[in-house]
């Protein structure tokens, strides 16, 4: 059996991994073609319509201005996508760099970002954010770039471990005898068996990273209305959980699905990637 035939079979082996990769790819697929699936304009504002509840015209209902809940949460794909993807890849980036430095050249490099990094991820996610948001104010671009620092910290540290280990085996040891400089040791021996720690862990935190702009977008530090955001979706129906429960509900079900899509992926992938867990 073939190395490639082996991995598809541990993915497809996890039933909850591909589950979750059909939820991610259908709701990638939602957010790519929200202008053609949702059926209303998410800004429209229809206030003979206002807190409707589910029925065939809008099958999700509506919220206190009349806009159809559906289209709303459909557009609402984009967003967190967007911040989760992007915000993670920008981390992922930044956080490997760092430490494979760190770990590699050690010294006062290795001090300085560990330290950082540990002062970072002392706070609280939410807490970071807020004090991030507050400082910098609101806005998509604003929101990215506040949880990429946020979890910089962490892909340092997921790629600071291995590098330490890697830098006293064998073949780096053979390609530092030889005069190879220590940018193509970097490049060409540490990089590539670190990556893969680094995607699967990048692949498990844009979950992570779309439940906090969710957060934040419900704390309306996040998208200013009237884009619709998930998070600015929870927080419109809070005021109407008696009267009118599904616009909070059915805006909290599509973070949570969401979630559980790409955790469940994650997993499947860290089973791809780790030999031990290969059939």
């Amino acid at each position: 059996m073939s190395e490639k035939t082996r991995i598809i079979r541990t993915f497809l082996k996890n039933k909850a991994a591909v589950v979750g990769a059909v939820i991610s790819i259908v709701i990638i697929i939602v957010a790519i073609f929200a202008p053609w699936i949702a059926p209303y304009d998410p800004l429209t504002q229809d206030v003979y319509y206002r807190l409707k509840p589910p029925d065939t015209g809008h099958l999700l209902g509506t919220d206190f201005y009349g806009r159809d809940i559906l289209s709303r949460i459909i557009w609402g794909s984009r967003i967190s996508l967007i911040v989760g993807t992007i915000a993670v890849a920008l981390a992922m980036v930044l956080g490997t760099a760092l430490g494979i430095l760190a770990g590699y050249l050690g010294g006062a490099l290795e001090s300085l970002v560990m330290r950082l990094a540990d002062i970072m991820m002392s706070f609280p996610d939410e807490v970071f954010g807020i004090m991030m948001l507050v400082a910098l104010g609101s806005g998509l671009t604003k929101v990215i770039i506040v949880i990429a620092l946020l979890f910089t910290p962490r892909f340092a540290r997921v790629a600071y471990a291995p590098t330490l280990a890697l830098k006293e085996r064998d073949f780096v040891s053979a390609a530092v005898a030889v005069g190879a400089s220590k940018k193509r040791i970097i490049w060409q021996h540490i990089m590539p068996n670190v990556l893969g720690d680094v995607l699967v862990m990048g692949s498990l935190w844009i979950g992570t990273a779309i439940r906090l702009e969710a957060n934040l977008s419900f704390l309306g530090l996040g998208v200013a209305p009237p884009t619709p955001t998930w998070g600015n979706m929870v927080r419109e129906g809070v005021d109407y959980l008696m009267s009118a429960p599904w616009v909070a509900t059915f805006s909290g079900l599509a973070i949570l699905i969401t979630i559980l899509g790409f955790n469940m992926l994650g997993d499947g992938i860290r089973d791809m990637v780790d030999p031990k867990l290969r059939l």
